[in-house]
This record gives C-alpha cells, sequence and structure tokens, in this order.
C-alpha cells in the first residue's frame, strides 16, 4: 500500500460437529469486530453467545441443532466444544499472541471475575452460585458445562468466580462478559512476541 501500512490476514476457523445428539457450524475471526449470528434453539443461551461475540470482539457465527426434547444439556455442552474448537485452530498454535487476560464485570450488584491463560493446559475453576435453578428456560447449571467444554476444547485455562450476587441472569451474563473480555486480552498480537508463542518452552 502506498502509505506502507501492513495488510494481516484475520485469524480464522470453521468447525463443524456432528453427532446423534447435535449438528453444529461455529466459525470464528479472532480479528472481527465482534459481530455475530447465533441461533440455537435456546434463546438465553443465544443471548450469552451474542454479548460473549461483542464483549470479546471476535465474529462468531453458531448454528446449533441440538435434541432439545430431551433436555438443553447436549446442545450447551457441544456448542461450548465446538467454540474451544475453532478459537484454538484459529490460534495456530498461539503464536504471537499476548497469552494472558484478565476482567472484572460489574452488573448492578454483581460482580464477576475472569483470569485466563492461553496456555494449551486447559483447566477450569469454577466460583459460581446461583440462587435460582433456571434464568428463563435454561438450567443454570449448564452455563458450567458450557465453559468447561470451552476451556478444556480451546487450551484454556479459566479461572471464573463471581465474588458476589444476586440475580442469576446477573451472574450468568457478567460470566461470560468477563470470559469475553479477558479472551479479548490473551488472543491480541503481541509484537513483542515476533511470531513466536510466548513461553520459554518455545511451543504451547
Amino acid at each position: 500500500m502506498a502509505d506502507g501500512s501492513q495488510v494481516t490476514a484475520h485469524r480464522t476457523a470453521e468447525v463443524r460437529r456432528d453427532t446423534k445428539e447435535t449438528q453444529i457450524r461455529v466459525r470464528v475471526d479472532l480479528d472481527g469486530i465482534g459481530a455475530s449470528t447465533i441461533t440455537t434453539g435456546i434463546g438465553f443461551f443465544d443471548h450469552m453467545l451474542d454479548g460473549f461475540a461483542r464483549h470479546s470482539g471476535i465474529d462468531l457465527e453458531v448454528e446449533t441443532r441440538g435434541d432439545l426434547h430431551i433436555d438443553m444439556h447436549h446442545t450447551v455442552e457441544d456448542t461450548g466444544i465446538a467454540l474451544g474448537l475453532a478459537v484454538k485452530q484459529a490460534l495456530d498454535g498461539f503464536r504471537g499472541v499476548r497469552r494472558f487476560g484478565a476482567a472484572y464485570i460489574p452488573m448492578d450488584e454483581t460482580l464477576t471475575r475472569c483470569a485466563l491463560d492461553l496456555s494449551n493446559r486447559p483447566y477450569l475453576i469454577w466460583k459460581v452460585a446461583f440462587p435460582r435453578d433456571k434464568v428463563g428456560e435454561m438450567d443454570t447449571e449448564l452455563f458450567k458445562e458450557f465453559h468447561h467444554a470451552f476451556a478444556m476444547n480451546a487450551g484454556a485455562c479459566v479461572h471464573l468466580e463471581t465474588l458476589y450476587g444476586e440475580n442469576s441472569h446477573h451472574i450468568a451474563e457478567s460470566g461470560f462478559k468477563a470470559l469475553a473480555r479477558a479472551l479479548r486480552q490473551a488472543v491480541e498480537l503481541d509484537p513483542k512476541t515476533q511470531g513466536a508463542a510466548p513461553s520459554t518452552k518455545g511451543v504451547l
């Protein structure tokens, strides 16, 4: 280009996951603007994933058809698996990223914290309690299933804790937003890495 600036290809990936329980397509663009098209058949889950995209800055397409006539478990967990796989694939060996991210998200009476390490050593610490069994039609126990599936398949060490809160909607939403903001920092390209994986090992 005439001004000497460089155009960097976006880090994208698409994952398709088909089982007897779910059929899923997830596409991510880590260098997007947070645009999203989400269809899972679960209204509140769609809302959470839309917020995840917006606050992570990751363009996200999710098409999930699951066995909702049984319950929502397979749909939520398998979407987390596919999303984690897509993010990991787009990271391409974790090369050049900042690796670590953290965020505190207040939402009215609720405060949630997330710390994240793209270490390729997946782990989830989950210190979140809900006063109600459901938000809308969605079982609140499924939020842990999603975050666990995402962390295990993205290769991310995720520590998520609601420090305090009373409203189950706020607790769930602040958790998704905290994960999103922490991930936004962690996937950002760091010129000081010179394209290498940010580890003394040389690889992650």
